[in-house]
């Protein structure tokens, strides 16, 4: 299957977009889709071979999983390649358009549990709260 593509545009520069992105300090923060979900725990060694670990579950306690992924490329300020454990792969291009604005490009694996329409709107709903945080912070 073709991967699925987002992307965004923040009004932020680049190394402020990148490190939100990267510090778990930040990912706690933004990275889930829905406001009834919260992250409360990351763990990131932004590294080619190093791991992420980020726990996403619901507010209630219903339900949870740990996101996981190894690095297979990592360019500072510009690009991110890492695997996830069934194997799916994962691209993330940061463009410096001006600077005082980023680009941000996720290419990503479908998995075949959920629709192609439901994972790009989840994915999409977690860089839309990325975008707002940064923005705001």
């Amino acid at each position: 299957m073709e991967p699925i593509k987002i992307d965004i545009t923040i009004l932020a520069p680049v190394q402020k977009v990148w490190d939100y992105y990267n510090e778990p300090k930040h990912i706690t923060k933004w990275n889930f889709a829905h406001e009834t979900w919260e992250c409360p725990k990351s763990e990131n060694d932004l590294r080619v071979g190093g791991k992420f670990n980020n726990r996403m579950e619901a507010k209630d306690g219903s339900f949870g999983f740990d996101f996981e992924g190894i690095y297979d490329e990592v360019i500072p300020n510009e690009k991110i390649k890492y695997h996830l454990e069934d194997g799916r792969n994962v691209d993330i291009i940061f463009n410096a358009i001006d600077d005082k604005t980023t680009n941000v490009k996720i290419a990503f694996d479908p998995e075949k549990q959920n629709s192609v329409e439901m994972q790009r709107d989840g994915w999409y709903a977690i860089l839309n709260n990325f975008h707002k945080y940064v923005e705001n912070h």
